[in-house]
């Protein structure tokens, strides 16, 4: 009988422990992370809108817990998944062209896609309270 092939030694797959952690990998796993969110802030956003079709009362609850210190940070880092999603799915549609996919583009284009997720929530929010009357 021949020597089975199960015996022999096979390759090691890669892992977390052999790559390095780039920026592109930490784009790609909050990609996930912020579509998955976005699922819990569409179902308060509903949750919302339910309460502005019914009563005078539950609209008030409703606003008086997304206005407390709870719910503002909330509807804050809601407002960053949005925008950090979005601007995740403009890279990949660039990637898509076949633009941007050299390693220190696609790093620039990552990197970019964090710190503009971040300055485009702040103007969002910092609009958004000068629009309102301040805080």
């Amino acid at each position: 009988m021949s020597k089975s092939t199960a015996t022999r030694a096979r390759p090691v797959s890669p892992h977390l422990q052999i790559y390095r952690f780039t920026p592109t990998m930490l784009m790609s796993i909050l990609h996930r992370i912020t579509g998955a969110a976005l699922y819990f802030g569409t179902v308060l956003f509903a949750v919302w809108l339910v309460a502005a079709a019914g009563s005078r009362e539950l609209f008030d609850f409703v606003n008086g817990l997304f206005g407390s210190f709870l719910g503002r940070l909330v509807l804050f880092g809601y407002t960053w998944t949005l925008l950090h999603h979005m601007l995740g799915g403009i890279r990949h549609l660039i990637w898509d062209t076949g633009h941007g996919l050299g390693k220190q583009t696609s790093t620039r284009i990552a990197t970019a896609n964090l710190i503009g997720s971040v300055v485009l929530t702040l103007l969002v929010w910092i609009v958004g309270y000068a629009v309102r009357g301040g805080f």
